[in-house]
């Protein structure tokens, strides 16, 4: 948060205080904005491969808001089962589909995303993916794969919801485009501004078939008559103006120099730490040796005064092996790498008590 773009948010905000008529600060339309609209459908159709037209843009409260319109919209119209990758994120998707009443089915991901094998057999109203930066695995789904989860989508006519969380953050190469720009109408991707800006903007915004455009803003007026009309139109400047292009240009590469003295660091003092997935995103997981336990390991860094996650949290099915989920997006460097040695304290610690 400390790297948010505070002077070029403020000209956008000067230029929406100065120049909008005070009556389109009126309630606004469940939609959202049509300048943001707009300003998405380019960037998005420019920078990640989409076919979004600007009426197909519903603007939200992040995605965690996104989604639950979302599950929300197909349960009334009568779907009955999510598939979700397993590991998958157990604080958006899972809980509201459960919460909605529908059945919640773990495909297991293998190390280039969503085992799509296992995926054909099954029946199902949508799946939600990660594919271009599986969370938490790091994986990136194959352009092949897409094509075939696409085609049991539509074999089904169930909708494949595409979380692409932080896909401007890949550092070896161009990301894959999204999934969407394959199939508008059976894809509904979802955006937000959580980890490129800063998640208390709540901005968060979905691409979706036109047959579901209608619900869809009708849930979202339902829940909250509209996000912030001021925000949006700042964003949408903001956007227009080139500035989040700019932002991102500024922050790949600290992120990347993050990750690297990641990297590096864990080569060093815990070599059986292999980083797994591509680089990109905000966290790097590493699976763990069969000789160190994940909750004892995770209890040993709380001891030295760390915050490591284990993957275990994030399974359905808990007979995967153990893994550490380390998020670096907030720390400098040398932070970095201090972190990495109290945890080669921890870990031989742990590696005694398992004795």
């Amino acid at each position: 948060m400390s790297s948010f773009p505070r002077a070029a948010w403020l000209r956008s905000v000067r230029t929406v205080l100065t120049t909008t008529p005070s009556e389109r600060f009126a309630y606004p339309d469940g939609r959202g904005v049509p300048e943001l609209h707009a300003a998405l459908a380019d960037y998005l159709n420019r920078v990640r491969g989409t076919a979004a037209r600007p009426e197909n843009v519903v603007i939200c409260s992040g995605y965690g808001q996104g989604v639950a319109l979302l599950i929300q919209v197909l349960a009334a119209r009568g779907a009955r089962r999510l598939v979700v990758e397993d590991p998958s994120s157990d604080g958006d998707a899972r809980p509201v589909a459960i919460t909605a009443g529908l059945e919640v089915v773990g495909v297991p991901v293998g190390p280039d995303g969503i085992r799509v094998e296992e995926l054909e057999h099954l029946d199902a109203d949508a799946v939600v993916l990660t594919p271009s930066h599986q969370w938490p695995t790091g994986g990136v789904l194959s352009a092949a794969a897409r094509t075939r989860v696409i085609g049991w989508a539509q074999r089904r006519r169930a909708v494949v919801i595409e979380d692409d969380y932080d896909a401007e953050y890949r550092y070896d190469r161009s990301p894959l485009g999204a999934m969407q720009g394959l199939a508008p109408d059976t894809v509904v991707y979802c955006g937000t501004a959580s980890k490129t800006l800063a998640p208390g903007l709540r901005l968060g915004w979905l691409l979706a078939p036109a047959h579901l455009v209608d619900d869809l803003t009708a849930a979202k007026v339902l829940a909250d008559r509209g996000s912030g009309v001021i925000d949006q139109l700042t964003f949408a400047d903001f956007l227009t103006r080139g500035e989040f292009d700019r932002h991102l240009r500024r922050m790949r590469p600290i992120y990347r120099r993050r990750r690297d003295a990641l990297v590096a660091a864990l080569r060093t003092r815990l070599p059986e730490l292999e980083a797994v997935g591509v680089a990109a995103g905000q966290h790097v997981v590493t699976w763990l040796p069969p000789d160190l336990d994940e909750a004892t390991v995770v209890a040993a860094a709380a001891r030295h005064g760390l915050v490591v996650q284990g993957i275990s949290r994030y399974r359905l099915d808990p007979t995967g092996p153990g893994g550490l989920i380390f998020g670096y997006a907030t720390l400098t460097e040398r932070a970095i790498a201090d972190g990495v040695q109290a945890l080669a304290a921890a870990v031989s610690e742990a590696r005694g008590e398992s004795r």
